[in-house]
Protein backbone atom coordinates (compact mmCIF):
# COMPACT_ATOMS: atom_id res chain seq x y z
CA UNK A 1 0.00 0.00 0.00
CA UNK A 2 1.34 3.04 -0.51
CA UNK A 3 0.20 6.35 1.30
CA UNK A 4 -0.51 10.40 1.58
CA UNK A 5 -2.34 11.94 4.49
CA UNK A 6 -4.97 8.76 4.91
CA UNK A 7 -6.29 8.70 8.46
CA UNK A 8 -9.91 8.93 7.92
CA UNK A 9 -9.39 5.46 6.35
CA UNK A 10 -6.51 3.86 6.65
CA UNK A 11 -7.67 2.16 9.82
CA UNK A 12 -10.58 0.19 7.90
CA UNK A 13 -8.70 -0.75 5.19
CA UNK A 14 -5.87 -2.30 7.80
CA UNK A 15 -8.61 -4.12 9.84
CA UNK A 16 -9.84 -5.88 6.48
CA UNK A 17 -6.31 -7.17 5.69
CA UNK A 18 -5.22 -8.63 9.13
CA UNK A 19 -5.17 -11.89 7.77
CA UNK A 20 -1.94 -10.92 5.97
CA UNK A 21 1.53 -12.15 6.92
CA UNK A 22 3.32 -9.09 5.95
CA UNK A 23 1.83 -5.35 5.94
CA UNK A 24 3.89 -3.06 3.69
CA UNK A 25 2.76 0.52 3.62
CA UNK A 26 5.03 3.31 1.59
CA UNK A 27 4.07 6.80 2.95
CA UNK A 28 4.42 10.07 1.34
CA UNK A 29 5.36 12.15 4.36
CA UNK A 30 1.76 12.42 5.64
CA UNK A 31 0.97 15.43 7.68
CA UNK A 32 -1.55 13.79 9.96
CA UNK A 33 -1.95 10.52 11.84
CA UNK A 34 -1.62 7.92 8.66
CA UNK A 35 2.29 6.67 9.54
CA UNK A 36 1.20 5.90 13.26
CA UNK A 37 -2.28 4.25 12.57
CA UNK A 38 -0.55 2.26 10.20
CA UNK A 39 2.13 1.03 13.60
CA UNK A 40 -0.63 0.44 15.72
CA UNK A 41 -2.33 -1.94 13.18
CA UNK A 42 0.85 -3.80 12.57
CA UNK A 43 1.98 -2.53 9.29
CA UNK A 44 5.80 -1.97 8.42
CA UNK A 45 5.71 1.50 7.62
CA UNK A 46 8.63 2.99 5.19
CA UNK A 47 9.02 7.04 4.17
CA UNK A 48 9.40 8.17 0.54
CA UNK A 49 10.37 11.74 0.08
CA UNK A 50 10.16 12.02 -3.51
CA UNK A 51 7.16 11.36 -5.69
CA UNK A 52 7.75 9.47 -9.00
CA UNK A 53 3.51 8.67 -9.84
CA UNK A 54 1.84 6.04 -8.71
CA UNK A 55 3.06 3.03 -11.09
CA UNK A 56 6.87 3.46 -9.97
CA UNK A 57 5.73 4.05 -6.10
CA UNK A 58 3.74 1.15 -5.80
CA UNK A 59 6.84 -0.46 -7.34
CA UNK A 60 9.10 0.60 -4.81
CA UNK A 61 6.40 -0.69 -2.49
CA UNK A 62 6.47 -4.27 -4.31
CA UNK A 63 9.88 -4.45 -3.62
CA UNK A 64 9.98 -4.01 0.03
CA UNK A 65 7.36 -6.95 0.24
CA UNK A 66 8.55 -10.32 1.36
CA UNK A 67 6.25 -12.42 0.97
CA UNK A 68 5.10 -15.14 -2.42
CA UNK A 69 1.78 -14.23 -2.81
CA UNK A 70 1.47 -9.86 -3.18
CA UNK A 71 -2.20 -8.02 -2.58
CA UNK A 72 -2.12 -4.75 -3.50
CA UNK A 73 -4.65 -2.55 -1.48
CA UNK A 74 -5.11 1.03 -2.08
CA UNK A 75 -6.37 3.19 1.30
CA UNK A 76 -9.43 3.68 0.99
CA UNK A 77 -10.62 0.15 -0.28
CA UNK A 78 -11.95 -2.70 2.28
CA UNK A 79 -12.01 -6.60 1.83
CA UNK A 80 -14.97 -7.82 2.59
CA UNK A 81 -14.95 -11.36 4.50
CA UNK A 82 -15.92 -13.44 1.43
CA UNK A 83 -12.86 -11.93 -0.82
CA UNK A 84 -10.86 -12.68 2.63
CA UNK A 85 -11.52 -15.92 2.76
CA UNK A 86 -11.25 -16.72 -0.94
CA UNK A 87 -7.40 -15.14 -1.13
CA UNK A 88 -6.48 -17.28 1.66
CA UNK A 89 -7.72 -19.75 0.43
CA UNK A 90 -6.03 -19.48 -3.03
CA UNK A 91 -2.45 -18.57 -0.90
CA UNK A 92 -2.85 -21.51 1.06
CA UNK A 93 -3.31 -23.64 -2.14
CA UNK A 94 -0.09 -25.28 -2.98
CA UNK A 95 0.16 -25.05 -7.19
CA UNK A 96 -0.77 -28.66 -8.71
CA UNK A 97 2.47 -30.47 -10.32
CA UNK A 98 2.16 -30.34 -13.94
CA UNK A 99 -0.36 -27.94 -14.18
CA UNK A 100 -0.15 -24.46 -15.29
CA UNK A 101 -0.76 -22.37 -12.13
CA UNK A 102 -2.76 -19.38 -11.97
CA UNK A 103 -0.39 -16.28 -11.82
CA UNK A 104 -2.49 -13.02 -10.95
CA UNK A 105 -6.31 -12.80 -9.96
CA UNK A 106 -9.23 -10.30 -11.02
CA UNK A 107 -11.15 -8.86 -7.72
CA UNK A 108 -13.95 -7.24 -8.09
CA UNK A 109 -14.68 -4.21 -6.69
CA UNK A 110 -17.86 -2.01 -6.01
CA UNK A 111 -16.99 1.90 -5.61
CA UNK A 112 -18.74 4.50 -3.50
CA UNK A 113 -19.80 8.35 -3.99
CA UNK A 114 -20.93 10.01 -1.08
CA UNK A 115 -21.26 7.25 0.75
CA UNK A 116 -23.61 5.82 -1.81
CA UNK A 117 -22.74 2.49 -3.89
CA UNK A 118 -22.75 3.50 -8.16
CA UNK A 119 -24.15 0.70 -9.94
CA UNK A 120 -24.25 2.18 -13.50
CA UNK A 121 -21.82 4.60 -16.04
CA UNK A 122 -18.15 4.27 -16.04
CA UNK A 123 -17.48 3.29 -12.19
CA UNK A 124 -19.81 -0.29 -13.15
CA UNK A 125 -18.98 -3.75 -13.80
CA UNK A 126 -15.71 -2.72 -12.19
CA UNK A 127 -12.86 -5.28 -11.40
CA UNK A 128 -9.06 -4.91 -10.66
CA UNK A 129 -5.92 -6.95 -10.83
CA UNK A 130 -4.63 -7.20 -7.41
CA UNK A 131 -3.82 -10.55 -6.32
CA UNK A 132 -0.72 -12.14 -7.32
CA UNK A 133 2.82 -13.93 -7.59
CA UNK A 134 5.43 -11.44 -6.39
CA UNK A 135 8.10 -12.88 -9.22
CA UNK A 136 5.56 -12.70 -11.96
CA UNK A 137 3.96 -9.23 -11.93
CA UNK A 138 4.79 -5.65 -11.43
CA UNK A 139 2.84 -2.33 -11.98
CA UNK A 140 3.13 -0.50 -15.11
CA UNK A 141 5.21 2.84 -15.08
CA UNK A 142 2.13 5.60 -15.62
CA UNK A 143 2.51 8.74 -13.39
CA UNK A 144 -1.73 7.62 -12.93
CA UNK A 145 -4.09 5.17 -13.59
CA UNK A 146 -1.14 2.24 -13.40
CA UNK A 147 -2.10 -1.24 -13.56
CA UNK A 148 -0.66 -4.13 -12.61
CA UNK A 149 1.33 -6.46 -15.76
CA UNK A 150 1.10 -10.16 -15.51
CA UNK A 151 1.78 -12.53 -18.61
CA UNK A 152 0.98 -15.79 -16.55
CA UNK A 153 -2.71 -17.75 -16.45
CA UNK A 154 -5.69 -15.05 -14.77
CA UNK A 155 -8.28 -15.92 -12.78
CA UNK A 156 -11.08 -14.53 -10.74
CA UNK A 157 -12.31 -14.25 -7.12
CA UNK A 158 -15.69 -14.43 -5.21
CA UNK A 159 -16.88 -11.02 -2.97
CA UNK A 160 -15.51 -7.68 -3.35
CA UNK A 161 -13.71 -4.70 -2.85
CA UNK A 162 -15.49 -1.68 -1.32
CA UNK A 163 -13.54 1.51 -2.36
CA UNK A 164 -14.89 4.39 -0.69
CA UNK A 165 -13.56 6.65 -3.76
CA UNK A 166 -14.73 10.09 -2.50
CA UNK A 167 -16.49 11.19 0.40
CA UNK A 168 -17.53 14.90 -1.11
CA UNK A 169 -18.11 16.69 -4.68
CA UNK A 170 -15.39 18.97 -3.20
CA UNK A 171 -12.83 16.16 -2.54
CA UNK A 172 -13.64 14.63 -6.29
CA UNK A 173 -13.25 17.65 -7.97
CA UNK A 174 -9.80 18.04 -6.16
CA UNK A 175 -8.54 14.83 -6.92
CA UNK A 176 -9.84 14.61 -10.90
CA UNK A 177 -7.78 18.10 -10.93
CA UNK A 178 -4.90 16.22 -9.66
CA UNK A 179 -4.42 13.31 -11.77
CA UNK A 180 -5.48 15.46 -14.86
CA UNK A 181 -2.39 16.97 -14.31
CA UNK A 182 -0.55 13.92 -14.10
CA UNK A 183 -2.32 12.54 -17.07
CA UNK A 184 -1.29 15.46 -19.01
CA UNK A 185 2.30 14.58 -18.63
CA UNK A 186 1.78 11.00 -20.17
CA UNK A 187 0.00 12.50 -23.28
CA UNK A 188 2.19 15.14 -23.62
CA UNK A 189 5.24 12.66 -23.56
CA UNK A 190 3.00 10.71 -26.55
CA UNK A 191 2.28 13.60 -28.40
CA UNK A 192 -1.47 13.95 -28.44
CA UNK A 193 -3.38 17.14 -26.29
CA UNK A 194 -5.19 20.20 -27.73
CA UNK A 195 -8.17 22.00 -27.63
CA UNK A 196 -10.04 20.14 -30.27
CA UNK A 197 -8.82 16.66 -28.66
CA UNK A 198 -9.97 18.02 -25.21
CA UNK A 199 -13.35 18.79 -26.41
CA UNK A 200 -14.17 15.45 -28.40
CA UNK A 201 -12.54 13.36 -25.54
CA UNK A 202 -14.34 15.39 -22.92
CA UNK A 203 -17.74 15.34 -25.18
CA UNK A 204 -17.41 10.98 -25.43
CA UNK A 205 -16.50 10.50 -21.96
CA UNK A 206 -20.18 12.59 -20.88
CA UNK A 207 -21.77 10.94 -23.43
CA UNK A 208 -20.60 6.87 -22.89
CA UNK A 209 -20.91 7.69 -18.74
CA UNK A 210 -24.60 9.38 -18.51
CA UNK A 211 -26.11 7.53 -21.36
CA UNK A 212 -24.10 4.47 -22.75
CA UNK A 213 -23.42 3.24 -19.77
CA UNK A 214 -26.58 4.66 -17.88
CA UNK A 215 -25.20 6.33 -15.48
CA UNK A 216 -28.48 8.04 -15.27
CA UNK A 217 -29.85 5.53 -13.06
CA UNK A 218 -27.72 6.45 -10.17
CA UNK A 219 -29.55 10.06 -9.94
CA UNK A 220 -27.48 13.40 -9.22
CA UNK A 221 -24.31 10.95 -8.38
CA UNK A 222 -24.14 9.67 -11.81
CA UNK A 223 -24.68 13.10 -13.33
CA UNK A 224 -21.63 14.33 -11.10
CA UNK A 225 -19.43 11.81 -11.56
CA UNK A 226 -19.92 11.65 -15.49
CA UNK A 227 -19.42 15.75 -15.61
CA UNK A 228 -16.47 15.54 -13.42
CA UNK A 229 -14.90 12.69 -15.94
CA UNK A 230 -16.04 14.57 -18.60
CA UNK A 231 -13.78 17.95 -16.74
CA UNK A 232 -10.77 15.66 -16.11
CA UNK A 233 -10.84 14.35 -19.28
CA UNK A 234 -10.97 17.49 -21.04
CA UNK A 235 -8.46 19.05 -19.05
CA UNK A 236 -5.92 16.47 -19.15
CA UNK A 237 -5.97 16.74 -23.16
CA UNK A 238 -6.11 20.71 -23.22
CA UNK A 239 -3.17 20.58 -20.46
CA UNK A 240 -0.97 18.39 -22.62
CA UNK A 241 -0.88 20.66 -25.28
CA UNK A 242 0.68 23.26 -22.53
CA UNK A 243 4.40 23.06 -22.17
CA UNK A 244 4.49 24.73 -19.57
CA UNK A 245 1.53 23.66 -17.91
CA UNK A 246 3.14 23.25 -13.80
CA UNK A 247 2.21 20.07 -12.15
Amino acid sequence: MITKNEEHCIGRCLDSVSFADEIIVLDSESSDQTAEIARSKGAQVFSSSDWPGFGPQKNRALALAKGRWILSIDADEVVTPELSRAITEIVATRPNEGSPQTLCYWLNRKSLYCGKVIHYGDWRNDRVLRLFLRDSARFTNDLVHERVECDGPHGSLSGYLWHESVVTPTEFKEKVTRYAKLGAISLRARGKGGRLSALVHGGWSFFRGYLLRAGFLDGSRGLDIARQNARGTFLRYLWAAQSDKKD
